[in-house]
Order: structure tokens, then sequence, then C-alpha cells
């Protein structure tokens, strides 16, 4: 019966090696670690663990939000995990869903991840919305220059051919075009 350990942190600047000891010492067999989003789909490594899961193995975090942010992709790993015949447990927290008392707070934990990721979120927005309201916020600045579009399309190129050159999608010329 391997014991899997995956490890999560969100941003490249974040260190993963407690996370990783932590596991170690808990027995894991194998470790895979990425540095991800828990709100982004396509996190390869969670997607490798998952598929190689077996019957009998158990997937294991630190914390229950090193897996998941909302309570949708937590239930959507906890039913790819349940149908490979594996189990979940998290090391500081009383979850294993080998056990109904474990599936239980699984799922109450997972609202709590979701509910902190909506709060941090409605946060942003606001702080968003109040640097704009001061003129502090202008937003991403522009990676296309509006005039060379308008230049390469004044010099014959057409939509599609200056955002293969530009290396960019044909909305962004559209766009360029309309300032």
């Amino acid at each position: 019966m391997p014991v899997i350990g995956y490890a999560r942190a969100n941003t490249t600047d974040q260190n993963l090696e407690l996370q990783e000891n932590v596991l170690r010492a808990a027995g894991c067999d194998l470790i895979r670690s990425e540095k991800r989003s828990g709100t982004t789909t396509g996190r390869d490594e969670l997607r490798t663990v998952l598929d190689f899961l077996r019957k009998g193995d158990v997937l294991t975090v630190t914390r229950i939000d090193r897996l998941a942010r909302s309570i949708s992709d937590l239930q959507d790993i906890v039913r790819a995990v349940k149908a490979k015949g594996a189990s979940l447990k998290a090391i500081e927290q009383p979850i294993d869903t080998s056990t109904a008392a474990g599936k239980c707070f699984l799922d109450m934990l997972g609202v709590f991840a979701e509910f902190e990721t909506n709060l941090r979120r409605e946060r942003q927005l606001e702080g968003i919305a109040d640097a704009k309201a001061r003129g502090i916020y202008k937003g991403r600045k522009r990676s296309i220059d509006p005039a060379k579009v308008k230049q390469m399309c004044a010099d014959g190129l057409g939509p599609s051919a200056v955002a293969k050159a530009l290396k960019i999608g044909r909305a962004s010329v559209y766009r360029a075009l309309a300032d």
C-alpha cells in the first residue's frame, strides 16, 4: 500500500521544502510537488498523482487547502481518488476518507477553503475598485502597440497574418485596430 505525497505552493517564491519534509516524515514513498495556484486547473503534478494511484494507495497532503480551494474541485479529486480504490489523508487535519468521520470533516474543510478563497477575491475586487476610484489603478500595461498593428495592416497584411507575426490573437488585432 504505497503512500503518495502531494505538495503545492501558490507562487514560485514560496518554498515547498517544509511540506515535503512533513510528507517524508509521514512515510510517503513518493512525493510530487508543484508551484501552482489551488484555484488553477491544469496542475500537472496532481494529475500525475491521480493517474498513478492504484487500489489501496493513500494520497497524503499536509493540509486539504494544498489540494483544492473550492468544494467542487475537492469533490472531483476525492471522487477520482475513490474511483481508483485509494484513500486520501491530510496530516495536519483529521481527514481520512476511509472513515465516515474523515469524509464529513473533509467536506466541512472544503467549504471553509472555498469560503476563504471567495473572501480573498472580494477583498481584491474591493481594493481594485477603490484604486480605480482614486485614479491609481490603470490596469495592465498594453503589451501590443496599436500603431504597429495599424501599420502592418496598412502595409497589406491581413489580421490573421498580423496576429501570427506578432504572436497574438486575432481578437487583439481587431481591438488594436478599433483604438
